[in-house]
């Protein structure tokens, strides 16, 4: 990839990329695209105007604005990077992008979960990708599993490495450490109380078949990513192929697939590869390098068509849970790393009637017809005067 990628620098013909988002990772992508060869970076948006000209003025053309559906008018590209953290309003973007006939690569995991099946249809159709970023960790296990699939194993677990939870954290209490990360208190709230976590490994169970376990994820403290062989059923787990988490092993920041091969003479030499007696086996990276990794999302659309990983069929939910008694009357909004609720993991059918996070992120929000109690699952006849636009996109999707 690297090669034609260069080829495509000497030509003159590099891909052209635009950025909707220009926070903490919208500005990255921004670095990672220029230095990438046979990439070039068209614009970024971003209803901050200040963001958007600090993530595309060094770029080669400078383009900026708030308004991404006018920059892809004006300056078309070949790939959209959707790095905000809207949802109904980075759909569009999406959608839109695909009308211009740019591909999608989504760096917007909480848009991606609700909507990204709606987004792939219509890139679909219009002979385009849309795909989840390669460098979010979603995007690093499907590479994983892929070549555990390579292997001729059968995929067993999913799993992320989680360093630190606390379900209850709020964006005022993590004021202080969202500015020494240089991340939105709301963003690094969603990190710290597991929401993110949740959306991730969705994604990633969505697209290749696996469930969370019945009751949620069980997520248990080890010491190493090694533990995930015995802390787990795994006889379990092959009947039922799932995802889930480790909580403070080593190497933290990692993510890890567990596969099964019991053939005696392939277990004979993975045991003599150092890899264990089996018949389950452990492959795992030690980190995830988000926005470094873009461009090989972008990459993998634009001269591959291929995506990195692709909505599936909705075998689990992200369901709100609240995190303090609410009352009846109170409006929940931005409720996607907020002091109100924090979204958890279910598998489909233990979300029948539970309030995917998502649906309460955006203005307006939602008003609570009955008070909920802290841990308790909202219900999706509970809030009122959701978004129109967010309704609108439902129906949309649910007739694709």
């Amino acid at each position: 990839m690297i090669e034609r990628l260069r080829r495509r620098e000497g030509e003159g013909s590099r891909i052209r990329v635009g950025i909707n988002g220009a926070g903490a990772m919208g500005l990255g992508i921004a670095a990672a695209v220029r230095r990438t060869p046979g990439m070039a970076l068209c614009w970024a948006a971003d209803l901050l105007p200040e963001r958007a000209e600090r993530a595309a003025g060094v770029g080669a053309a400078g383009h900026w604005g708030a308004d991404a559906l006018a920059l892809l008018d004006s300056h078309p590209v070949d790939v959209l990077v959707e790095a905000s953290t809207a949802i109904v309003a980075a759909t569009e973007v999406a959608l839109g992008a695909v009308e211009c006939g740019a591909h999608v690569v989504w760096m917007n995991a909480e848009a991606d979960l609700l909507f990204g099946r709606l987004v792939d249809a219509a890139a679909q159709s219009a002979g385009l990708i849309a795909t989840s970023d390669a460098g979010d960790q979603h995007g690093v296990l499907a590479r994983l599993l892929d070549e555990i699939e390579l292997w001729g194993w059968r995929i067993v677990q999913a799993g992320n490495i989680k360093g630190f939870l606390d379900r209850h954290a709020t964006p005022s209490g993590l004021a202080q450490e969202a500015a020494k990360r240089r991340l939105d208190p709301g963003s690094c709230c969603a990190y710290t109380d597991g929401t993110k976590l949740a959306i991730e490994m969705a994604l990633i169970g969505d697209a290749r078949g696996l469930r969370a376990p019945p009751g949620g994820m069980r997520g248990p403290a080890a010491g190493n990513v090694k533990d995930a062989l015995r802390l787990f059923d795994l006889d379990a787990a092959l009947a039922r192929p799932q995802v889930d988490y480790l909580l403070g092993a080593e190497p933290g920041g990692g993510v890890y697939a567990i596969g099964h091969m019991d053939d005696p003479d392939e277990r004979f030499l993975l045991d003599y590869y150092k890899l264990g007696p089996g018949p389950y086996y452990l492959h795992y990276r030690p980190c995830h390098l988000c926005h470094v990794e873009t461009p090989l999302a972008i990459a993998s659309a634009a001269l591959n068509g291929r995506a990195v990983l692709r909505r599936g069929a909705p075998l689990n939910q992200v369901v709100a849970v609240a995190k303090r008694d609410l009352p009846a009357g109170h409006r929940l909004v931005h409720a996607i790393g907020s002091a109100d609720v924090r979204g958890e993991l279910l598998c489909a059918e233990d979300a029948v009637d539970a309030l995917p996070i998502g649906c309460i992120h955006d203005e307006p929000g939602g008003v609570l017809r009955r008070p909920v109690r802290r841990g308790e699952v909202i219900r999706r006849d509970n809030p009122t005067l959701l978004s129109e636009g967010l309704l609108a996109l439902l129906a949309r999707q649910a007739g694709a």
